[in-house]
């Protein structure tokens, strides 16, 4: 899930969790143990993501994937993140085609032949999140438009490259902002990654192109990012929507969006919700 910039939310309340070590920001460095759980709630989002991109057929509504995706987090012994969060009436965000974030699942939208569906899910489990999203094609889909995923995720991916103790938020910002430059096409702006762990959305703010619009945080071992951009084939401008949830490309042009909860390790970086580790 996404947040807006600057925009910081109140911490819930977690039982039986002693204080957590933070930087000077604000910022929360994990220990082992916390590192350890937030393995397993991460865990648990690639799961459901990876098995509701296996079973979506063309005809199913994204009410369908919604209701997978909770009965799966639950067996899992975890809680769904999104669910109420803000008053948000879901476990999944389900976005199709030209819509850039915070879909509703509904029973009225059907999933089509040449979609682009684009899953995002948290889970909470033991007193911590992990988040996650995908996007991809359902049946076939033009070659313009695999061209646009694969840019999308690979994008999150040079930003994860750049993801290692002692390195910037603007190395991660600006390696996700020239590599989709370089291929033709926007990055949406107006919504950001961020830091996640007892909280769904913590500091910092994970900007996707660069900006001066916040402090460019030194990553320090133990912090745990949601690193995830979005990008549109036109014009990187969106609009609301009257549900006051679903974000669409203000031109209705494609949009797609890859996301990772990422820890930072003094080395390089480890992918908490890799898929291919489920």
């Amino acid at each position: 899930m996404k947040i807006l910039k600057n925009l910081l939310f109140t911490k819930p309340k977690t039982k039986g969790l002693p204080p957590m070590k933070k930087t000077a920001r604000g910022i929360e460095i994990k220990n082992e143990a916390e590192i350890a759980i937030m393995r397993q709630s991460a865990k648990i989002v690639a799961t459901v993501l990876k098995e509701i991109q296996e079973i979506t057929q063309a005809g199913m509504t994204t009410a369908d994937l919604d209701e997978y995706a909770e009965k799966r987090i639950r067996e899992m012994g975890a809680t769904p993140s999104f669910k109420g969060y803000h008053g948000f009436p879901a476990s999944i965000c389900a976005c199709v085609n030209e819509e850039v974030v915070h879909g509703i699942p509904s029973p009225k939208k059907v999933i089509r032949m040449g979609d682009i569906l684009k899953i995002d899910t948290g889970a909470f489990y033991n007193g911590f999140h992990g988040d996650s999203c995908i996007t991809f094609p359902v049946g076939k889909v033009k070659r313009s438009t695999r061209k646009l995923l694969e840019v999308a995720e690979t994008a999150m991916y040079k930003g994860i490259e750049q993801v290692k103790a002692g390195n910037y938020l603007m190395d991660i910002a600006g390696a996700v902002q020239d590599y989709v430059e370089s291929h033709g096409y926007t990055v949406v702006e107006n919504f950001v990654g961020h830091g996640v762990g007892r909280n769904l959305h913590e500091e910092p703010s994970v900007f996707n192109v660069r900006t001066n619009d916040l402090p460019n945080v030194e990553l320090q071992a133990g912090m745990t990012l949601a690193i995830e951009p979005i990008i549109n084939v036109g014009s990187k401008h969106t609009r609301l929507m009257g549900d006051r949830w679903t974000v669409v490309t203000r031109d209705n042009q494609l949009s797609a969006q890859f996301e990772h909860t990422v820890l930072v390790t003094e080395t390089g970086y480890d992918i908490l919700t890799d898929r291919t580790l489920v």
